[in-house]
């Protein structure tokens, strides 16, 4: 009796389409590494037969990111990657442009530096400095995060136009994630507009029991606010006077931070 069923072969064709996925992104990756590699070559690296290789380069051929150089039957990176890239060239820059001034906030602070930015209803961390006493710091790069509960996201939201925030937060609810996150609109709006008029936001253990941070605004050159810069640290030591005290020195770093973003205010 046949074992065959429709869905062997939809798990099948659905294996096969993420092999070739994959295959074709090694391929990018050899020539990103190489410069340029001939089929033959290729087909060594990720393991295939050369017409399989050949294959997988035309379909990227085909889409621009790759490009036969000359005539040696060689390929290269094509400026398809370009295009994707440009995607993310913005938030590469802060990094590139925050880095510095990362590592100085973090000795000065004494306390573990992040830069994020917004990703749909999360804050998601790009870039992270230990500071000195951060031994054993969480690494939170690429993590994504509430809005309404870490002092990065309050600082986004708190620039967002009402309305945008309005519907940002209707979609994403404004969940406890500890028992002192704010989950009342109404206690959140006011904890915003007071982030908004001192200039930077904190918050107090509302992500994780036993970790306080405080977050101010980077600004592009129209001056909108694109990222956040935030230091953060156990309670015990970063206190909330603390952080209050220190706060200004984060916002000098933010507004730095704007001003090699090409801001000027």
């Amino acid at each position: 009796m046949s074992n065959y069923s429709p869905d062997t072969e939809t798990n099948s064709s659905q294996s096969g389409g993420v092999q070739s996925v994959d295959r074709a992104i090694s391929v990018l990756e050899i020539l990103a590494q190489r410069g340029e590699a001939g089929v033959s070559e290729v087909a060594a690296e990720i393991d295939v037969h050369k017409s399989t290789a050949f294959r997988l380069l035309g379909a990227l051929e085909a889409r621009g990111l790759v490009e036969q150089s000359g005539e040696r039957g060689k390929y290269r990176l094509g400026f398809g990657i370009v295009r994707l890239a440009g995607a993310v060239t913005g938030r590469l820059d802060i990094t590139q442009q925050g880095r510095p001034v990362c590592e100085r906030l973090a000795e000065e602070i004494g306390e573990t530096v992040n830069i994020a930015v917004m990703q749909e209803h999360y804050a998601i961390n790009l870039y992270q400095v230990r500071g000195p006493a951060a031994v054993a710091a969480h690494n939170w790069v690429g993590e994504l995060t509430p809005l309404h509960a870490t002092s990065s996201g309050k600082i986004m939201l708190a620039h967002l136009p009402a309305k945008e925030r309005a519907a940002l937060l209707a979609d994403a609810g404004l969940k406890k994630v500890t028992p002192h996150t704010i989950s009342s609109k109404a206690k959140l709006e006011k904890n915003l507009a007071e982030a908004r008029e001192r200039g930077y936001s904190w918050t107090l253990e509302e992500l994780e029991i036993g970790l306080h941070a405080m977050a101010a605004p980077i600004r592009d050159r129209e001056g909108q606010v694109i990222a956040s810069i935030s230091a953060s640290g156990p309670s015990y030591r970063f206190t909330e006077e603390r952080m209050h005290e220190l706060a200004p020195v984060l916002v000098k770093g933010a507004e730095e931070i704007s001003h090699r973003m090409g801001y000027l205010g």
